[in-house]
């Protein structure tokens, strides 16, 4: 599994012009399944996106995690991140998970991070998706399992 996740003063998803998941400060989570992830490696990767500590402490060094700092996850179901890009000019989608079982994984990682206390908003998955943030930093990482 792969979240690119983005410090951000806001953000919000939209789909067919409605608002569907908005936070006001956390981390914009875009995350993809591949082949092969499974169930543990969808709650490994919740705890270490929760874990990062990315935000800034009383002396302003990047000490604190999300939820340390108040903030709020908005996860996007991201599936273009797992794209095979090392060859010719078009993205290649084989190395993706089976549509199912990556909205499986994807429901659990926003579940168990719901489990551990973190506010959760989400997009809809598979939806044509309009997605607005303010990247704060700009700071972002790619985490993977």
């Amino acid at each position: 599994m792969i979240a690119l996740i983005q410090r951000v003063t806001n953000a919000s998803v939209q789909v067919e012009g409605n608002i569907v998941g908005q936070i006001k400060h956390g981390l914009l989570v875009l995350l993809a399944v591949e082949k092969g992830d499974h169930d543990k490696g969808a709650k490994r990767l919740a705890e270490k996106v929760l874990a990062y500590r990315i935000f800034a402490d009383e002396n302003d060094k990047m000490n604190l995690n999300v939820q340390q700092a108040g903030g709020e996850l908005l996860v996007i179901s991201q599936f273009t991140l797992a794209a095979d890009t090392k060859k010719g000019n078009r993205p290649g989608f084989s190395n993706g998970a089976e549509p199912s079982e990556a909205n499986r994984l994807y429901e659990l990682f926003n579940q168990h991070s719901r489990d551990k206390g973190a506010h959760v908003e989400n997009g809809i998955f598979a939806a044509n998706m309009q997605v607005s943030s303010t990247n704060d930093g700009p700071t972002t990482f790619w985490l993977q399992v």
